[in-house]
């Protein structure tokens, strides 16, 4: 059985004006258990709001989310979510806020530590415990977060952008760390980015989305074995998968160009 099902999923906003806007449409796709996916497409194809209605923090017009089997209805532990803004609370140290999920299971304190220690040192911020948000830079405070999810155990870890806001060399390096978290964890992941390179380079299948209204465009098996390193990058397999994938988000850019000077036509 799939780790986790996304079925016939459809979503549509009412905008201000009252019209009715699709921002996703009939999306269906599995992914297995200790899986790496990945959502990428054009921006306001609407992979962030995929990975909200799995989350449980949006409920789908049609369609629906199982996880193992069960219907997803609303947020719970079971999944955590990593966002691209940094979602720490400044006023607990960075051992508190990897605690505070535990915690809220009252779990107890001296377990909760060591899970926390654990993580923390997983992430590579061994020493920074008494630390808080504010003496911390971008990428560490992306760390914090990742390891504040972990913490609390979750079966699947949803990650949106996480990397977006960091300069390229720190995305780069946060990608490698985040394989080996990943790997040391065995979760299944489901992420979302615009970034081609860093879809392919984390992934084991890449989804490439249409424009809105989102749909599956193209579902990439990326071969490449693991663990991955940084020297795959050039190899002749990753090159052109990214000529694939950039092909297929190109004309999916264009088309929206077209739709709306049609619309601005009219």
């Amino acid at each position: 059985m799939a780790r986790l099902t996304l079925d016939r999923l459809t979503m549509r906003f009412r905008t201000r004006r009252g019209e009715i806007v699709t921002a996703l449409q009939n999306i269906s796709f599995e992914i297995k258990d200790r899986e790496f996916a990945v959502l990428v497409g054009t921006s306001g194809c609407g992979k962030s709001t995929a990975l909200r209605l799995v989350a449980g923090l949006l409920r789908p017009s049609d369609g629906r989310v199982l996880l193992d089997g069960r219907a997803v209805s609303g947020p719970g532990a079971e999944r955590g979510m990593v966002f691209q803004s940094y979602t720490l609370f400044p006023w607990l140290t960075v051992q508190q806020n990897v605690e505070f999920g535990p915690r809220l299971k009252r779990i107890p304190a001296a377990d909760r530590a060591r899970a926390a220690r654990h993580y923390i040192d997983q992430v590579g911020l061994r020493g920074f415990e008494r630390v808080y948000p504010k003496e911390l830079s971008g990428g560490m405070m992306q760390r914090v977060a990742i390891a504040r999810a972990l913490a609390n155990d979750p079966e699947v870890l949803l990650m949106d952008e996480p990397f977006g806001a960091l300069d390229a060399q720190t995305r780069s390096l946060m990608g490698e760390l985040l394989l080996r978290v990943w790997g040391e964890a065995s979760k299944t992941v489901l992420f979302v980015t615009h970034d081609i390179e860093e879809a392919l380079f984390l992934g084991d299948r890449v989804f490439v989305m249409t424009a809105r209204p989102g749909r599956i465009r193209e579902e990439i098996q990326v071969p490449l074995p693991r663990p991955r390193t940084v020297d795959m990058l050039t190899s002749d397999v990753f090159v052109g998968l990214k000529r694939q994938v950039m092909s297929l988000i190109r004309e999916e850019a264009l088309r929206m160009l077209d739709a709306r000077r049609g619309d601005e036509e009219e």
